[in-house]
């Protein structure tokens, strides 16, 4: 096929005055129409952006006759045409604007029996169910969790599942514009990120010693489970399928160790040992993001948003702000000011550049108030060692 073929036509610009442009029409100051049933020609105002051809405004119109409304004969006053012109351009634009509804605003080519099909559509499903297969008992239990045994004598461990679940509820509360729950996903994030890096570091290591023995002629295959089980995963928000992501990253890097004990590389002990470290630090950052979902959900809070933190907030707003920085301090600036978002949100709050300012001027303050209370406290340290 030649080239000319699927080559784009050359765009003309058209000249000024000619042609379509997609610059803002602006209609000359005044315009001239015929009045409906015959009522002569009529005088009217125009404005840019006029959703009429001839650049009618119905703003300016109102303004300029609306003495005329509450008149007893209107029909009388000399400016009829003009009067009667404004009533058929209101009743024009409602009837287009009841077309576009119904019609889904689909362009005139599409029939209206399909252009209604749009509200029919039902929301998306999986064409087959989610699943996660796990092949070791420390990838389930950090997947699962452990509550409190009846008798007491295990320790309680915060799991992958209730941490999504945690995430899903930080998610729905940054709708409410929350930065406690913009700050509790972006520790969580932060947090996925910087354990994958080590997880994937470690298996890359451990791999790498039983790829040496590849070199000299050994070829060892990584252990799997005889029955691995799959998990069903019915999560809701992005933020569950990070972390399951991160669990079976946590599943396969305990089966390259467990490998590598197998294959003689390394002892049991220094497994232990790799493992129990991170698994250790992993489980402290999972506690971390359950006692923001404790707190964030507590009655008192639910309501919790930066419009509280604002100049004019109502007693029980700042009751809330009270309690919620004793609880977790002040949010980080740039995160209350809305600079740093989680990746995922459902924050759909858009706000000028003079409420941005107040916002970052009310997160410097925050954080300001806070160093002031952290060097008071040390002074105090200082002078009771004293």
């Amino acid at each position: 096929m030649d080239d000319q073929t699927v080559k784009a036509p050359r765009r003309k610009i058209p000249t000024a005055g000619t042609g379509t442009s997609k610059t803002l029409h602006v209609p000359p100051p005044l315009g001239r129409a015929e009045a409906p049933d015959g009522n002569g020609w009529a005088d009217f105002m125009t404005e840019a952006g006029s959703p009429f051809g001839d650049g009618y405004s119905i703003a300016k119109e109102e303004a300029a006759l609306v003495d005329m409304f509450e008149m007893d004969s209107p029909e009388k006053d000399p400016r009829w045409a003009r009067y009667t012109l404004l009533i058929e351009r209101k009743e024009l634009l409602a009837h287009h604007k009841t077309n576009y509804r119904l019609e889904q605003g689909a362009e005139k080519e599409v029939q209206y029996i399909d252009a209604i099909k749009v509200t029919a559509l039902g929301s998306l499903v999986n064409e087959s169910e989610d699943t996660m297969s796990l092949h070791t008992k420390e990838a389930f239990r950090m997947f699962m969790g452990r509550r409190q045994d009846p008798e007491k004598k295990l320790p309680p461990i915060i799991g992958a599942k209730r941490c999504a679940s945690a995430m899903k509820g930080f998610w729905a509360q940054s709708a409410n514009d929350n930065p406690y729950a913009d700050w509790a996903l972006l520790r969580a994030v932060h947090g996925l990120r910087q354990f994958t890096r080590e997880i994937i570091k470690l298996t890359d290591q451990y791999m790498g010693q039983l790829r040496e023995l590849e070199a000299k002629g050994l070829s060892f295959s990584v252990l799997h489970s005889g029955q691995p089980q799959s998990v069903s995963l019915e999560f809701k928000s992005p933020y569950g399928y990070l972390m399951a992501e991160f669990t079976v990253d946590y599943d396969y890097f305990i089966r390259v160790i467990k490998t590598a004990v197998r294959k003689g590389r390394i002892t049991d002990v220094e497994a232990h040992d790799e493992i129990r470290n991170i698994t250790r630090r992993i489980r402290g950052w999972m506690e971390e993001l359950a006692r923001f979902d404790r707190f964030l959900w507590r009655s008192e809070l639910t309501r919790l948003s930066r419009s509280d933190f604002l100049p004019g907030a109502n007693v029980e707003a700042l009751k809330r702000v009270e309690a919620v920085t004793a609880i977790f301090g002040p949010v980080p600036a740039d995160i209350f000011s809305g600079k740093i978002l989680p990746p995922y949100t459902k924050r759909r709050t858009h706000i000028t550049d003079a409420e941005r300012a107040l916002l970052d001027r009310v997160g410097q303050e925050l954080a300001a108030a806070d160093a002031q209370a952290d060097a008071a406290a040390d002074e105090s340290s200082v002078q009771n060692l004293l």
